[in-house]
């Protein structure tokens, strides 16, 4: 059986999104995804959004979704 793998450069940035968007749910529950740097520190430095946790979700979700629409 063949697998499905993430080979474009573009298709490992969108997984790379929405993993630190489901680590930053997770840390807005009270949760971590690891014992290193939280998903929220490396969101706002990477991606230079301000605000809180909740707001930085948001604004990380609507560029998922910007960046989805770019490839339709």
């Amino acid at each position: 059986m063949k697998g499905v793998g993430l080979t474009e450069p573009w298709q490992i940035d969108l997984f790379r999104i929405k993993t630190l968007a489901k680590g930053l749910e997770l840390e807005i529950k009270g949760m971590r995804m690891s014992r290193g740097r939280t998903a929220y520190s490396i969101i706002k430095e990477e991606f230079g959004l301000k605000g809180n946790r909740q707001t930085v979700l948001e604004k990380l979700n609507a560029l998922y979704e910007a960046e989805m629409e770019g490839l339709r």
